[in-house]
C-alpha cells in the first residue's frame, strides 16, 4: 500500500476538516456532510431535505441557477448531491488546481442559496420523478420497506418522503429547514487526492469560521417493528428480503461479520449465488449485504424470483443462513480475502472513493481507518476466529419483507 496520512483539523464552530494527501494523483475531490439528513424532516413532511438539497443548488451566491452549473462545468467539477438520513452530502472531483474554486462554490449552495420561489413547483417534480421511479423498482421499495421494519423511524425513513408528503412542502418549509439545520455543528468536509492541507485548512476557515454554530437538534425514535410483512402486488415475479441482526461499523466484531457475510454473497463462487441460482436456478439474482446506521446493522439478504418459486427460493436461502452458522471453509476465506485487497488497492487511486470512505469513518468512528489498518484486520481473520463468531453469534430472529402477488412462509429451516 501508498504511503497514507490522515489529517484532521478541528474548527472552533464544530465544523471538522479531514484530509487523505495522494500526491501520487493528478485529481482531488472533496465529501461533505451537513447534519441535515431526513430525520429531522416534519413526520408529516418527509422528504424536506431532499427538496431542499434540490432546491439550494438552483442558484446561489452570485450564481443564478444556469451560472452554478456553467461554474462547476468550467471547472471540471463532477459535482454530486444526495440527502441522506443523518446527512446532506455534496461532493466533487476535480483535477487537483481546482479544489479551492470547487469548495467556493460549494459554500454557496450551503450558506446562501437563493432558494427561488419561483422554480418550487420544478423542484417539487424532480422530487417527484424521483419517488415515481423507485415506485417502479420494486427490489427497491421491498429493500426500503425492510430497513423502515428493521431499524424503525427515523433510520429507516426513506429520504425521498412520498407523493402526499411532498406535495405539502412549501417554501417557508424549505427556507426554515434550511435555516435551522444548515450549520456547522457536526459538520464534516473530507478531502483526498493531490492538495496542500494548509491551504485547504486556510481556506475552509475563510469559507466558514463565521459560520454560528447551533445545537444539535434531538430526535425520539420509534421501536423498529420486525416480523413479517407482504406487500400485495400483482406480478409474476418476487421480490424476498431476509433480515438479521449484524454488527455496526464501530463494533469489534465488525470484520468478522464482514468475512462471514462475504463467504455467503461476495462474488460468484460465494454460497448464496452458488446454491441458489446456479445448481438450483431458483432466481435471476440473489445476495446478502451489510447495513449499519450509527447505532444498529442489519445484514439483508435480497432475491428476486419468479412468484411460482418463491417460497422453495426463500426456503433455499434460510438453509443457507443456517449452514452459515457451522461455520466456513479455508478456502472460502482466503478466496473473500483477495477480493477484498483488490478492491483496496483499486480505491487508493480513485480520491472520490477515498473521500466518502473517510467521511463515512468519521461519522461511525470519529475516526479514520487507513488502507493498511483495514488490510491488517482482514489479513488477521482466520477460519477459527470467523467460526467462533458464527458459533456465537448465528444468523437467527430472521425478520421478511415479501413483494408480490402470494405471502409466503418464513419457515424454521434447518441445515441441509
Amino acid at each position: 500500500m501508498k504511503q497514507q496520512t490522515i489529517l484532521t483539523h478541528q474548527f472552533p464552530n464544530g465544523l471538522t476538516l479531514i484530509g487523505q494527501p495522494m500526491q501520487w494523483l493528478q485529481s482531488a475531490a472533496f465529501a461533505l456532510s451537513v447534519p441535515a439528513g431526513s430525520r429531522y424532516d416534519d413526520p408529516t413532511k418527509i422528504g424536506t431535505a431532499n427538496f431542499l438539497c434540490e432546491m439550494v443548488q438552483r442558484g446561489c451566491g452570485d450564481y443564478h441557477s444556469r451560472a452554478f452549473v456553467e461554474a462547476l462545468q468550467m471547472l471540471g467539477v463532477d459535482f454530486s448531491s444526495s440527502a441522506g438520513n443523518y446527512h446532506t452530502h455534496y461532493g466533487g472531483a476535480m483535477i487537483a488546481s481546482e479544489l479551492l474554486p470547487a469548495l467556493r462554490i460549494t459554500a454557496d449552495v450551503l450558506r446562501r442559496p437563493h432558494i427561488p420561489a419561483n422554480q418550487l413547483e420544478e423542484g417539487r417534480l424532480v422530487c417527484l420523478q424521483e419517488i415515481a421511479a423507485t415506485a417502479d423498482d420494486l427490489p427497491q421499495q421491498a429493500m426500503n420497506r425492510m430497513k423502515l421494519r428493521f431499524y424503525g423511524d427515523p433510520d429507516g425513513r426513506d429520504s425521498d418522503g412520498t407523493i402526499e408528503s411532498i406535495k405539502k412542502i412549501s417554501i417557508d418549509d424549505l427556507q426554515k429547514f434550511h435555516q435551522r439545520y444548515y450549520q456547522p455543528t457536526g459538520m464534516t468536509i473530507a478531502v483526498a487526492g493531490q492538495f496542500d492541507f494548509d491551504a485547504v485548512v486556510e481556506e475552509v476557515g475563510n469559507l466558514f469560521d463565521d459560520w454560528q454554530r447551533q445545537p444539535l437538534a434531538e430526535v425520539v425514535p420509534v421501536a423498529p417493528e420486525y416480523g413479517v410483512e407482504h406487500i400485495p402486488f400483482e406480478s409474476e415475479q418476487t421480490h424476498i428480503v431476509v433480515g438479521f441482526k449484524g454488527c455496526t461499523y464501530s463494533d469489534e466484531n465488525y470484520y468478522l461479520n464482514r468475512c462471514a457475510v462475504g463467504v455467503l454473497s461476495d462474488g460468484m463462487s460465494s454460497r448464496l449465488f452458488t446454491e441458489v441460482r446456479e445448481k438450483r436456478g431458483l432466481c435471476y439474482t440473489v445476495f446478502a449485504s451489510n447495513h449499519s446506521v450509527k447505532d444498529a446493522a442489519g445484514v439483508f439478504c435480497y432475491s428476486g424470483t419468479t412468484a411460482a418459486r418463491a417460497q422453495e427460493t426463500l426456503d433455499v436461502i434460510l438453509e443457507q443462513l443456517h449452514e452459515l452458522s457451522r461455520g466456513v471453509t479455508e478456502a472460502e476465506l482466503e478466496r473473500l480475502k483477495i477480493q477484498i485487497r483488490s478492491g483496496l488497492v483499486a480505491q487508493q487511486e480513485s480520491c472520490r472513493a477515498r473521500a466518502n470512505a473517510i467521511n463515512s469513518n468519521w461519522f461511525h468512528l470519529g475516526r479514520v481507518r487507513t488502507l493498511d489498518e483495514i488490510l491488517e484486520n482482514i489479513n488477521a481473520m482466520t477460519v477459527a476466529k470467523v467460526n467462533d463468531y458464527l458459533n456465537a453469534h448465528p444468523p437467527a430472529d430472521f425478520s421478511l419483507v415479501t413483494l408480490g402477488s402470494t405471502a409466503l412462509q418464513l419457515s424454521d429451516a434447518k441445515p441441509v
